[in-house]
């Protein structure tokens, strides 16, 4: 033994393998709109046990677990029950109860239909209570009014109740990646690019087609109102009724441009200036690193040739400047492609969606930015029920989905899908 190894054994001193030494935090931002928000129920995830195949079977066991309570027999016989509570109220708002004329038949009825909902409230909490909840991965998250942080579960979406595509990546990450992991959300409903989340290095936003658009629609709004308030001092009775006054432009605000944009730099900041505050096993000696970053937006910026058109360029700033903000040049970025269209086809015209593929492409991105397409994680069966008419078939809609199309129907299957191919971009790109 060396006289070394002697004084450190003395002293209590062991050295520790290399392998066991304290591994680096490793945090993952996540930005967007609504559609990162989450507006999912979390108990729709028990649609995965219909499964389409092994890739969903595999996600299945990644929320549930093999050994799990939920099944894809209580899934079935729930959904059945669904459909006979349809048949016996007639969906939403129970109008056949209602329209019930005798009084003894209606009582047995309603008591029969107050069993049937008590059975799918008790399947509701039970898939949320079987879902995974992290021992590895935390959350710090503003998801809209919903401020939450914590080991990633359910309930970082729009509501404690809800999820978004951060639960599925968080949890399929940790299956590819050591270590601790913190995932930063910041993400907020009906945001653009080109306003709301403008990126610092972009132009001044009064520079932009769109700001003097509203200038210009402001000085025909002020005309506008000047001809009608005279028209209406000489005009009859008959002839005001006629009249209409003209509708006031929408206010634009050319500070709000970039407001979200500080808002989430803030939030990073904020939580990295304590991650121990966020993740436990954070260790000062080993630090941290900004080990990738998640982009999933773009409904907001369909609706103006200026946003749209300009997003692509938008989009490369705001991955350069993000890089640029926290000193890393080549931090692996995913971009989620807007598919709330769904099709193939319908998204290979979106001008959002081929902007985002066409930033992701730039040779100055080569390796370290991807696409990720949405429009191939869609829940086909939830589909079905609300193509079918979700009124009428609200109790079983109520298990498969939670919202309209532009929120991907708020389908569990959905979400768990997309994080899962998020996370796999991700780990993908970190290897190289």
């Amino acid at each position: 033994m060396t006289r070394i190894a002697s004084v450190m054994l003395a002293a209590g001193i062991v050295a520790q393998p290399a392998e066991a030494a304290a591994k680096k935090l490793k945090v993952f931002i996540l930005a967007g709109q609504s559609n990162m928000v989450g507006h999912s129920n979390g108990h729709t995830m028990g649609t995965l046990f219909n499964a389409d195949g092994p890739k969903d079977q595999a996600l299945t066991d990644l929320v549930f677990g093999k050994d799990t309570t939920i099944s894809k027999k209580r899934y079935e016989e729930t959904m059945a029950l669904a459909k006979q509570l349809n048949e016996l109220t007639g969906g939403v708002g129970d109008p056949k109860l209602k329209a019930m004329k005798d009084a003894a038949e209606k009582a047995a009825a309603e008591a029969k239909a107050a069993t049937m909902k008590a059975t799918l409230e008790a399947y509701k909490k039970d898939v949320v209570a079987a879902s995974a909840v992290s021992d590895r991965v935390y959350i710090n998250s503003i998801a809209d009014g919903n401020r939450r942080s914590g080991k990633l579960g359910v309930g970082y979406g729009g509501s404690t109740s809800k999820i978004g595509p951060e639960y599925a990546f968080g949890l399929s990450l940790a299956q590819k990646v050591d270590g601790p992991i913190l995932l930063i959300k910041t993400s907020w409903g009906g945001k653009s690019l080109h306003c709301d989340f403008r990126p610092p290095s972009m132009p001044d936003y009064k520079e932009t087609k769109s700001y003097q658009d509203y200038l210009a629609a402001v000085k025909k709004y002020e005309t506008d109102l000047a001809a009608y308030n005279e028209a209406m001092k000489s005009a009859d009775e008959a002839a005001k009724k006629k009249l209409r006054a003209p509708r006031a432009p929408g206010r634009v605000e050319p500070a709000q441009a970039g407001h979200f944009w500080r808002e989430m730099v803030k939030q990073v900041n904020t939580v990295l200036a304590d991650p121990k505050a966020s993740h436990p096993d954070y260790d000062p000696a080993a630090g941290y690193e900004i080990a990738g970053f998640v982009w999933f937006q773009g409904f907001n910026d369909q609706f103006s040739d200026d946003f749209h058109g300009n997003y692509k360029d938008n989009m490369i700033a705001f991955i350069k400047d993000i890089r640029s903000e926290y000193k890393t040049p080549k931090m692996p970025f995913v971009i989620g492609v807007l598919g709330t269209s769904k099709t193939e086809e319908a998204v290979g015209k979106n001008a959002v969606s081929l902007a985002q593929r066409a930033a992701a492409a730039a040779p100055e991105f080569k390796g370290n930015v991807v696409a990720v397409e949405s429009y191939t994680e869609h829940a086909l069966d939830s589909w079905e029920v609300f193509n079918a008419g979700w009124g009428k078939n609200w109790y079983v809609w109520d298990l498969v989905g939670s919202d309209k199309p532009y929120h991907y129907l708020g389908s569990g299957k959905f979400f768990v899908r997309l994080g899962d191919a998020l996370a796999t971009a991700m780990a993908e790109m970190m290897k190289k």
